[in-house]
C-alpha cells in the first residue's frame, strides 16, 4: 500500500467517525433529551435496556439528602407493577444488570424480591469498578407472580464501606413475567422492592 493510499485510507477512517460524532450531535441539537450520564443496563438474553435513575431517587450524581432518601425508600415499598421502567422477561431468559464506569467506580449492588427467598435475590453483591452482574438465570430472580421488582443502587463512594452508606442513585425497573399470573391486590403491598433503597451492602 503506499503513502497516498494509506493516507486516504486514513481520511476516510476519520471522516466515518466525524460522521457519527456529528449525527450524534445532530440528534441532541433536533431536541432529543441528552441522556443521563448514570445510567442501569438490564440484560435479558440479547436485548439490553439502558435507564435512567428513578428522578426522586437521584441528585446529579451528589449523595441523596435524608429528606431524598426516605422518599426513595417509600418508593421501594410499593408494588412493582408501579414502577413506570418495565423489562419484560421468562422465567426461561438469562437476566443481567450492567452500570456505567463512573457508577461502577462508586461502588453498587442490585438484587430483586423474587428468587424464593425470604430476603429477595442478589444479582449483583456490592461491588466496584465491574459494570456487569454477568448472567443469571431469570428463575433464579423472579417472583411466582408478574411482576417482579429489580433495585439497583449506586452507593457514595465516600461513605459506601460504612454500615449505613450514603446513595447517588437508584433505579426501580418492573420484570414483566407474562406468562405467570398478576398480583393480587391484597399481595401488593408485599411486592415492593423488599430490602429498600436505604438498604447498605
Amino acid at each position: 500500500m503506499s503513502l497516498s493510499t494509506r493516507v486516504i485510507a486514513a481520511l476516510g477512517a476519520v471522516v466515518v467517525i466525524g460522521a457519527g460524532t456529528i449525527g450524534g450531535s445532530i440528534a441532541y441539537a433536533s431536541g432529543q433529551p441528552t441522556p443521563t450520564k448514570t445510567q442501569a443496563t438490564v440484560t435479558v438474553g440479547r436485548s439490553s435496556h439502558a435507564l435512567d435513575p428513578n428522578p426522586t431517587c437521584f441528585n446529579g450524581g451528589k449523595p441523596l439528602s435524608d429528606a431524598a432518601r426516605q422518599a426513595c425508600a417509600t418508593l421501594s415499598n410499593q408494588a412493582a407493577s408501579t414502577f413506570p421502567d418495565k423489562v419484560s422477561v421468562k422465567w426461561s431468559d438469562q437476566l443481567g444488570v450492567g452500570i456505567d464506569p463512573d457508577a461502577a467506580k462508586n461502588g453498587w449492588r442490585a438484587f430483586t424480591n423474587g428468587g424464593g427467598g425470604q430476603g429477595g435475590a442478589l444479582v449483583a453483591n456490592f461491588q466496584k469498578d465491574t459494570t456487569f452482574s454477568g448472567l443469571q438465570p431469570a428463575a433464579n430472580l423472579l417472583t411466582s407472580s408478574r411482576d417482579t421488582a429489580l433495585t439497583v443502587i449506586e452507593f457514595d463512594p465516600k461513605t459506601a464501606g460504612s454500615a449505613n452508606p450514603g446513595i447517588v442513585a437508584v433505579w426501580f425497573v418492573d420484570l414483566v413475567n407474562s406468562a405467570a399470573p398478576a398480583t393480587s391486590p391484597q399481595d401488593a403491598a408485599g411486592q415492593g422492592a423488599g430490602q429498600g433503597a436505604s438498604q447498605g451492602q
